[in-house]
């Protein structure tokens, strides 16, 4: 998946129904960036651990306003370690050419196996391939409003090859590409995601599948409003299926296989957690005067003049909501975990523990509670479970046998 976010204003609102971001909030996203910056797209990771994270100010504003975070980071002395590898990404696309090639007649065929069984399967000639080419991503996720209406009143089947689709992000449009969109004959949409991990024998690894199912719940919430939108001007009932197609290599081949997957558990949990994103204006209007994530780029392009002092003033005036799950998918995980522990907060024990301390927030804090002259409330569930748990430690320390000398052992016979 790929996802772009634009500072320009959305022309083509009105077909696509695309969210916008108002002048100002756009020339305040441009001071954050630096002048002459142009905005970070996003790829599926990004998108994904936004959605999987919702309480984390700082991700959302570097993200909302376009930030190169893995430059930020690196700027910062704690560069990412993590990254798709230059062969995953030639060999997914090849993948990817060879299941859309003559027309998608191999991609149409597995889909009707899996989506429609016993419905006539539709001919070479009656597949349309809507050209989906215009200027920029406003441009092209108008164009896409606008072939999806044609391909749905016309009542055939159509296949739409990496259509552009604007979804909010906290409060900011950002543009998605699925790897296609499948109109039907009877009015509703399936989305395909062309993946390069193999499905042997019939399943596929369970976390590559989830996550592939995590990124089409994106692109079925995005087309939604679309739906909508083009159900009301052609009068037809638009559905925008919850079961989308899955296609990877067979075994251990480079020959196209498929699956159903319903990602109508992905798809309400990434609406709900993009809702909760706090929107990226609130953030914004809380920031000190001035602050900005410009990294002052020298006359190559790539190295930071930047103070690192300055910059880590500038991004922790944002509050981040660190977790260890943060180490695989933020370029700036590994700073946030080293201000985590300086700060000895209890976040970097992972967010399983977060919850069982309740109001207790630093690790000083918790070791202070579990002992029982502490001035901590013996009623809080937390405190009494840590002077239980103190308790039993000491207890056990107490009874432990100390083993005495060993005895001389008989010889080998």
């Amino acid at each position: 998946m790929n996802v772009f976010r634009d500072s320009r204003p959305a022309s083509a609102a009105p077909v696509a129904e695309q969210p916008t971001a108002t002048p100002s909030l756009r020339h305040r996203l441009t001071e954050l960036r630096g002048p002459g910056v142009r905005p970070r797209s996003l790829d599926a990771r990004a998108l994904a651990a936004l959605a999987a994270n919702p309480g984390c100010r700082r991700r959302a504003l570097l993200d909302g306003a376009g930030v190169d975070k893995g430059a930020l980071a690196q700027a910062l002395g704690s560069p990412a370690a993590y990254g798709q590898s230059q062969f995953a990404i030639v060999r997914g696309n090849a993948f990817e050419s060879r299941v859309k090639s003559d027309g998608g007649t191999e991609l149409l065929r597995l889909l009707h196996e899996r989506l429609a069984p016993g419905t006539p399967p539709p001919a070479p000639e009656e597949i349309a391939t809507p050209d989906l080419s215009a200027a920029g991503p406003e441009g092209r996720t108008a164009r896409t409003a606008l072939a999806l209406r044609e391909a749905t009143a016309a009542g055939g089947w159509a296949l739409l090859d990496h259509p552009m689709l604007a979804v909010e992000v906290a409060g900011s449009p950002a543009y998605v590409e699925p790897d296609a969109v499948v109109v039907h004959p009877d009015g509703s949409w399936t989305v395909v995601e062309i993946k390069s991990f193999p499905m042997i024998d019939g399943s596929a690894d369970a976390a590559k599948v989830g996550a592939a199912a995590r990124q089409a719940a994106v692109y079925v919430l995005a087309l939604e409003p679309v739906a909508r939108h083009v159900g009301a001007r052609t009068g037809r009932a638009v559905q925008v299926r919850d079961r989308v197609l899955l296609v990877c290599p067979k075994d251990f081949s480079n020959l196209p296989t498929a699956a159903a997957v319903d990602v109508r558990k992905q798809l309400a949990t990434t609406r709900r957690q993009l809702t909760r994103l706090t929107r990226v204006e609130e953030i914004a209007a809380a920031l000190p005067a001035g602050t900005t994530f410009d990294l002052r780029l020298a006359d190559d392009g790539k190295t930071a003049t930047r103070a690192p002092e300055e910059l880590a003033e500038a991004v922790e005036a944002v509050g981040a909501a660190y977790a260890p799950e943060c180490l695989a998918a933020c370029e700036l995980a590994f700073h946030c975990r080293q201000r985590s522990r300086q700060d000895g907060a209890v976040e970097v024990l992972g967010r399983g523990v977060r919850g069982e301390l309740g109001g207790l927030h630093t690790i000083e804090e918790v070791l202070a509670a579990a002992g029982r002259e502490s001035p901590a409330d013996p009623d809080d569930p937390a405190v009494a479970a840590l002077r239980r748990a103190a308790a039993l430690r000491a207890e056990a320390l107490a009874g432990a046998a100390v083993p005495g000398p060993r005895t001389e052992e008989p010889g080998c016979r």
